[in-house]
């Protein structure tokens, strides 16, 4: 089975800064990729970033240039490093996993239960 753990969510100031890390665990063949979603409230989950275990990288336009997201491949661990934060950031970030179990020919989309992100104006 897979599992996957958020962490570093919390309250900031607007212009500050949080790394978000998320860790996959379980019975994993391979991760093709993994990535952070965001919902406020009111408006539907978005992308945020994602980066494929070849390291390609995609972002929301809004938070190109402040937010880096990396991944470990022997950990099976992204990371977003968050920087200028504003408020219009304040959500919930989930990860996501898009990863292959032993024994299975399939991926699949696994998530997180999510980290908040309060940023105070």
């Amino acid at each position: 089975q897979v599992q996957l753990v958020e962490s570093g969510g919390g309250l900031v100031q607007t212009g500050g800064s949080l790394r978000l890390s998320c860790a996959a665990s379980g019975n994993i063949f391979s991760t093709n990729a993994m990535g952070w979603y965001r919902q406020a409230p009111g408006n539907d989950r978005e992308l945020v970033a994602s980066i494929t275990a070849g390291g390609s990288t995609n972002y929301e336009d809004s938070v190109k240039g402040r937010f880096t997201i990396s991944l470990d491949n022997a950990k099976n661990t992204v990371y977003l490093q968050m920087s200028s934060l504003k408020p219009e950031d304040t959500a919930v970030y989930y990860c996501n996993a898009k990863i292959r179990i032993s024994g299975s020919r399939y991926t699949y989309d696994y998530w997180g239960q999510g980290t908040r992100v309060t940023v105070s104006s």
